[in-house]
């Protein structure tokens, strides 16, 4: 595999889904993450971020009135406990959450989930956890899918980088692509370039999504050396 143009990435893909990226800033200084939710249906695209209390974010409906089945639509995407960032597409980030919290592992913390029951898609579940600890930055990965589309059987992939590289990050996405049903994401994390500072990511990610299916993204920035951060919501719908 090589590094790729993250921009060329999200362009070329008409409706990846719901992405996550993670990576090291170019200048080496911060971890960094974004993840962004696209939507076809009409209760898919009525959906903001807003940020919590707990230092992450959730999902609300932009016009609660209009709200038909909140179960896998509303959630909290992004958590924090300790040094770990947890970054999702579903209620998954809390059964991270609780699991780090008692001892388990990403990993472990994981093996109680499955794919969505959103037949025929069976969407992916797509994880990350970013952990910053004394000047350290590492991060894993994870996608749980069903096996060809059968639900019975539930594959399990978690992708761990030890020593990330400034400039380069890895990007995961539920769909390889538009279709009926939806086509899984296939292989490990596609190598993407991470360039430029917060706000020039954040435009970076945003303008190259595809127009009428995206729907909001979360960006963060987290200094390796203080853990302090800096993040960006921007929602379609305001």
């Amino acid at each position: 595999m090589k590094l790729v143009s993250l921009e060329k990435e999200l362009a070329g893909n008409e409706y990846p889904g719901r992405g996550i990226v993670v990576g090291k800033s170019a200048d080496g200084k911060y971890a960094v993450t974004a993840y962004f939710i696209m939507g076809r249906s009409s209760n898919s695209r009525n959906r903001i971020f807003v940020e919590s209390e707990d230092e992450g974010i959730r999902t609300e409906a932009f016009d609660p009135s209009k709200l038909e089945d909140p179960s896998l639509i509303i959630y909290a995407p992004v958590r924090v406990t300790g040094n770990d960032t947890i970054v999702t597409n579903g209620d998954q980030t809390d059964t991270v959450f609780e699991g780090l919290n008692k001892g388990l592992t990403f990993e472990q913390s994981l093996r109680s989930r499955e794919a969505e029951p959103d037949e025929p898609n069976y969407t992916p579940r797509i994880s990350a956890d970013l952990h910053v600890d004394k000047g350290e930055f590492s991060y894993q990965m994870s996608i749980l899918k069903s096996d060809l589309m059968d639900p019975s059987c539930t594959d399990r992939y978690t992708f761990s980088y030890d020593k990330p590289k400034a400039g380069e990050g890895r990007f995961i996405h539920t769909y390889m692509g538009d279709g009926n049903p939806l086509p899984s994401f296939e292989g490990e994390p596609t190598p993407v370039e991470i360039r430029g500072d917060i706000d020039e990511f954040t435009d970076l990610v945003w303008n190259n999504l595809n127009e009428d299916n995206k729907v909001s993204l979360f960006v963060r920035f987290i200094d390796i050396e203080t853990r302090r951060y800096e993040m960006r919501i921007v929602n379609k719908n305001h």
